[in-house]
C-alpha cells in the first residue's frame, strides 16, 4: 500500500485548547467587529481581565456566557453599553467601581486599551504554546503507599504552579508509582528547571519521541518442532508459566498465532488486566494472550493528530507488535504465507509462553511519558521478560534522561529480562539501548531469499530483491528513470523517481531504472507508486545499501545493488531499443554466505558508554515472516526486515532459557545467550556485514549470532548483582547522591566504585582507551560455573592485532556448581594500530570437552595526544 504523504502541519494541543477559552472568544470579536465602538468593546475587554486576575477563578462558561450576551447586545442594540453580571463573586464592587469611573474615558484612548488587551492574549497564548511534557523521575519505589506518592506528586506541581491546584492537576498526565518513582506532567521550561531542582528529583527530561525499529528463522537457528520448540537433552515445557511482555503496537488477538487452544490456565501470580477500548473488551484476551493495556495520555498531551485507523485500544492497528510477539512467542500455523511465498508451517521460539501487552507506539511513534508508564505497570503486573523493539534516534541521551534505559534498569532489579533492538541507522556509532543491563540486538540474515528473476533483451538473467508478485507477460522496453525528466526536474533528479517527477508520455509502457540513496522502506514503495502512475509497467531500483531487504511493490520490480544497476545501465546505454522482463517473486532457500549482517543493523561503537560493547548478539531481522494485523490490506501475515524482527527472536530464547533455569539473573541470561553465540557463518567463514560484505566485527554482530541449541548449557556465566550496575554507574561520574536517589537506598555508596566502567563484570571485554607508553592495562572478571560440578577450563586467546594479551591464570579449576572464580586480561600496546578506527579486535576463549564460553575482546589504542576519555 502505498504511504500517505504526512500532513504538512499539525495543531499542537495547547492552540486546540485555547480555542476554547474566553480568550479566543474575546479575538473573534476584535478580528469581525472591526467597526463596533471601541468604547463598549473596551469595556468588555477590562472587565474580563480584571475578573479573571483579581477575583476568585472564574468558569470559562461563565465567562462565555457573558461575553455570548454581549455579542448579542452588540447587533441588537449597538448604541447600548451591555451591563456585566451583578454577582458579587465574578465583579468584585472594587472592579465594578473602577470600571463606572474609566468608562467615560475609554472612548479616548480606544488603541491603548486594544494593544493592551492583544498583548495580554499573546501573553496567553505564548505561555501556554510553551508548556510541553517532561517526565520527572525520582528513582526507585521506597515502600511508600502508591497513593501517598500520587499525592506527594501533586504537592510538588502546585509547587511550580504557585500553589494553584487546578493548574496542577490539569498539567498532570501520569504517575509512576510501581516499579519507581515520578511522573509526567506539562511544564514549560522555566517550571521543569525548578522541578529539576526539588529535593528527591534524579532527572527532568522531555517527553521524546522513540521509533519503531521495524518462520523460517527459527529452523535457521537449528529449533524444530511445532509447538514444544524442545532443545535436544532439555525440557521447555515449563515455557507456558514464563510471560512476556511486548511494548509495542499492540496486538490482533484473534490470529491464529495467538489461539489459546490446548493451553492450560494463567499462571498463578499474574496481576494484570485485559483493558477494554476501542474494538477490544475483556473477551479479546484468552490463556495465550493474557494482559493488555494501552497508554495514550502522552502522545495526545503532545498534540499528534490521531490517524482514523488507530484503535484506541489494545489492538494493533500497524501490524508492528502482532509481528513482534508471534515472532517471539506464537503459536505454530500450518500454512503461514506471504501472497503464496514462504509458505509452510511457523511459529515463536517459546509458542507456548503467555503474552502480555503493552501498546505504547501510535501513528507518529512512542512517546517516554507513555513508555514509562508501560514499564512501571508490567513489573507491577508480573512479566518475566519485556521485549521492546524501538528506540531513541542516535546518539543516545544519558541513561536516566531515557525512558527504555531507566524503564529497563528498574525492570533488571525486580528480575525481569529487557530485549531491545540497536535500531535501523546502520552506521558506525549508531546503536542504541545502550545501557548495560539490557540485551541489545543487531540484525542479520538467514538463508533465504525472495528473488526476482530480471530478463534482459541480450539474454542475460540477472536477480533482485522483491515481494512482488505482478507479472509482465512479455519483455517490453526499458529506460533509465532520467530519461522521462519532467517539468522542472533534472534528469539527475527524476532518476530517483520522485513524486511528479517522471514524464508520462515518456515513461508509458516501459521498464524504468530508479535509484534509492535513502534507508527508507516507504520511499521505496511509493517510487513504484510513482512509476505506476507515471504509466510505467516495471521498475528495477538501484540500491546502494539495502539491497537485501524485499519490498512488495505495487508493480513488477525489483532490488539489484550498484555492480548489477550498472550491467543494466550499460545494456541500456548501448542497445538501440533494449528490452526486459520482470518475472514474479520466488522464495529462494540454501541462499550464502548466511548469516550476515544486514546493512541497516546500527553498529557499534557505544556512543554513551565506549566501555561496553554493543550490540550485544546479532539475530535473523531480514525478511521475517509472521502474524500481522488485517487492519492493513486484511493480510495475516506479512515479511518485514528491520532490527525490530531480530529482538524478538533473542526474546525467545530467553524464554526458553528461562523455562530450565528460572532462578537465574538478567545478566546470567545474557550471559548465557552471549557467550554461546558464533562469529561464523554456516560455511564456517567470519560472518560478512553488508551491503559490501567485508568481514564483520564486534560492532556489527557483537558476541555474534546467537544459537539456541548451546545456550540452555553454557558452562560458566559472567553474572552481575544490582551493586554492580551501582558500581558502574559511580565509575562513570554518578554521585553517591544521585545514585542514592536512584536506588532509593541510603546504605549505596561510591566505595566500590570500579577505575573505569570497562570492570563492570560484561560477557564482552572493551578497552577503549589503551595508553600506548608501555603501560599494562588489566581487566579483570568473574565466571561462574553452571555446568559440571568439577570441571577444567583453558584460556584461548586471539589476540587483537598489536596487542599482547595474557590471562592470568590461564587454567580454572571448578569444584562445584555456583563456584565463582576470578582471572584477570593483561593488555600491552605490541605495534602502532593500522585500524582507520583505531578499534582492533580478538576474542578470549575458556574451553573444555564440554563448553565453549567466549568473549569478544575489542581494544583502541588511545592516541598519543590523548589525556583520557572526555565524558
Amino acid at each position: 500500500m502505498t504511504p500517505s504523504p504526512p500532513p504538512l502541519f499539525t495543531f499542537p494541543r495547547a492552540f486546540v485548547s485555547f480555542l476554547l477559552t474566553p480568550y479566543m472568544y474575546i479575538l473573534v470579536l476584535l478580528l469581525i467587529l472591526p467597526n463596533l465602538s471601541y468604547r463598549h468593546l473596551s469595556l468588555h475587554l477590562h472587565l474580563h481581565l480584571h475578573v479573571t486576575h483579581h477575583s476568585k477563578p472564574v468558569n470559562n462558561l461563565s465567562l462565555l456566557g457573558f461575553f455570548s450576551s454581549s455579542f448579542l447586545n452588540f447587533f441588537l442594540y449597538p448604541n447600548t453599553i451591555p451591563t456585566p453580571p451583578s454577582n458579587p463573586i465574578l465583579i468584585p464592587s472594587s472592579i465594578s467601581s473602577t470600571c463606572r469611573m474609566e468608562m467615560a474615558s475609554f472612548h479616548h484612548r480606544p488603541n491603548k486599551i486594544l494593544y493592551l488587551f492583544v498583548g495580554v492574549l499573546f501573553a496567553q497564548l505564548s505561555i501556554s504554546l510553551s508548556a510541553k511534557v517532561y517526565v520527572v523521575y525520582m528513582g526507585s519505589r521506597t515502600s511508600d503507599d502508591p497513593d501517598e506518592v500520587l499525592r506527594q506528586n501533586h504537592q510538588m506541581l502546585t509547587a511550580v504552579h504557585k500553589g494553584s491546584i487546578e493548574q496542577a492537576q490539569a498539567s498532570h498526565v501520569y504517575s509512576y508509582r510501581h516499579g519507581f518513582k515520578g511522573f509526567a506532567a506539562k511544564l514549560t521550561e522555566q517550571q521543569a528547571s525548578e522541578m529539576a531542582n526539588m529535593p528527591g528529583v534524579v532527572s527532568v527530561f522531555p517527553n521524546s519521541k522513540k521509533k519503531l525499529h521495524t518462520t523460517h528463522s527459527w529452523d535457521f537457528m537449528g529449533l524444530v518442532g511445532e509447538e514444544t520448540m524442545e532443545i535436544p537433552g532439555y525440557s521447555t515445557k515449563n515455557q507456558e508459566n514464563i510471560i512476556i511482555g511486548f511494548i509495542d503496537t499492540g496486538i490482533w488477538p484473534e490470529s491464529p498465532s495467538f489461539s489459546d487452544d490446548n493451553m492450560p490456565s494463567v499462571p498463578a501470580g499474574w496481576n494484570g488486566q485485559c483493558q477494554s477500548g476501542e474494538a477490544f473488551n475483556a473477551s479479546s484476551c484468552n490463556r495465550k494472550v493474557i494482559g493488555a493495556r494501552y497508554y495514550l495520555s502522552g502522545y495526545e498531551a503532545e498534540g499528534d493528530l490521531m490517524s482514523s485507523m488507530s484503535f484506541k485500544s489494545p489492538r494493533d492497528s500497524s501490524g508492528h507488535g502482532s509481528h513482534t510477539a508471534s515472532t517471539a512467542a506464537g503459536r505454530y500455523v500450518a500454512n503461514m504465507n506471504y501472497k503464496g511465498l514462504a509458505a509452510g508451517g511457523a511459529r515463536g521460539g517459546a509458542p507456548m509462553a503467555r503474552i502480555a501487552v503493552y501498546k505504547t507506539c501510535w501513528d507518529s511513534g512512542c512517546y517516554d511519558a507513555d513508555l514509562l508508564a508501560a514499564f512501571d505497570d508490567a513489573i507491577r503486573d508480573g512479566v518475566h521478560i519485556l521485549s521492546v523493539s524501538l528506540g531513541p534516534e542516535a546518539p543516545q541521551g544519558d541513561y536516566f534522561n531515557d525512558a527504555i534505559s531507566l524503564g529497563s534498569f528498574h525492570a533488571a532489579s525486580h528480575g525481569v529480562v529487557v530485549v531491545a533492538s540497536v535500531g535501523n541507522e546502520g552506521n558506525q556509532g549508531s546503536a542504541t539501548n545502550l545501557a548495560p543491563w539490557m540485551i541489545t540486538v543487531a540484525a542479520s540474515s538467514t538463508d533465504r531469499d525472495f528473488t526476482s528473476d530480471i530478463v534482459l533483451g541480450d539474454g542475460a538473467n540477472l536477480t533482485g530483491e522483491s515481494l512482488s508478485l505482478f507479472e509482465m507477460n512479455a519483455s517490453t522496453s526499458i529506460i533509465s528513470a532520467a530519461e522521462a525528466y519532467a517539468g522542472y526536474f533534472t534528469p539527475y533528479q527524476s532518476s530517483y523517481c520522485l513524486e511528479s517527477s517522471l514524464n508520462d508520455t515518456v515513461a508509458r509502457g516501459k521498464i524504468l531504472v530508479c535509484q534509492h540513496a535513502e534507508s527508507s522502506t516507504d520511499s521505496k514503495l511509493a517510487k513504484s507508486a510513482v512509476v505506476r502512475e507515471a504509466g510505467g509497467v516495471g521498475m528495477i531500483l538501484i540500491d546502494d545499501t539495502d539491497k537485501d531487504v524485499a519490498i512488495p511493490f505495487v508493480i513488477p520490480a525489483a532490488i539489484v545493488g550498484r555492480g548489477t544497476g550498472d550491467r543494466i545501465l550499460s545494456f541500456i546505454n548501448h542497445t538501440r531499443k533494449p528490452v526486459s522482463r520482470i518475472f514474479p517473486a520466488k522464495t529462494v532457500l540454501g541462499s550464502h554466505p548466511a548469516p550476515r549482517v544486514a546493512a541497516f543493523s546500527s553498529k557499534g561503537p557505544n556512543s554513551l558508554t565506549p566501555e561496553i560493547l554493543k550490540p550485544d548478539v546479532t539475530a535473523p531481522g531480514l525478511n521475517i515472516l509472521a502474524a500481522w494485523s488485517p487492519a492493513i490490506e486484511k493480510m495475516q501475515f506479512n515479511i518485514l526486515s528491520g532490527t525490530s524482527m531480530a529482538c524478538p527472536h533473542v526474546t525467545g530464547i530467553v524464554a526458553l532459557v528461562k523455562a530450565v533455569h528460572p532462578s537465574w539473573s538478567p545478566s546470567a541470561i545474557k550471559s548465557a545467550i552471549m557467550t554461546t553465540a558464533t562469529t561464523l557463518d554456516k560455511n564456517h567463514r567470519t560472518i560478512t556485514a553488508d551491503p559490501e560484505g567485508r568481514k564483520g566485527n564486534a560492532f556489527d554482530y557483537g558476541s555474534g549470532f546467537v544459537n539456541p541449541k548451546r545456550v540452555l548449557d553454557p558452562g560458566l556465566i559472567y553474572d552481575a548483582e544490582p551493586v554492580d550496575y551501582k558500581a558502574f554507574l559511580c565509575s562513570i561520574g554518578y554521585s553517591e547522591k544521585l545514585l542514592r536517589l536512584i536506588t532509593r537506598d541510603n546504605s549505596s555508596t561510591c566505595d566500590q566504585t570500579f577505575a573505569t566502567a570497562t570492570a563492570l563484570n560484561y560477557p564482552s571485554i572493551t578497552v577503549p582507551n589503551l595508553k600506548d607508553d608501555n603501560y599494562t592495562s588489566v581487566v579483570t572478571r568473574t565466571l561462574t560455573n553452571v555446568g559440571k560440578p568439577r570441571s577444567i577450563y583453558k584460556a584461548i586467546v586471539s589476540s587483537p592485532t598489536g596487542i599482547n594479551l595474557t590471562v592470568v591464570p590461564y587454567r580454572l579449576a571448578f569444584s562445584h556448581y555456583g563456584q565463582k572464580l576470578n582471572f584477570s586480561v593483561h593488555l600491552k600496546v605490541a605495534a602502532a594500530p593500522q585500524s582507520h578506527s583505531g578499534y582492533v579486535f580478538g576474542s578470549l576463549s575458556w574451553r573444555n570437552r564440554y563448553a565453549r564460553v567466549t568473549s569478544p575482546l575489542v581494544v583502541r589504542v588511545a592516541p598519543p595526544t590523548s589525556f583520557g576519555l572526555m565524558r
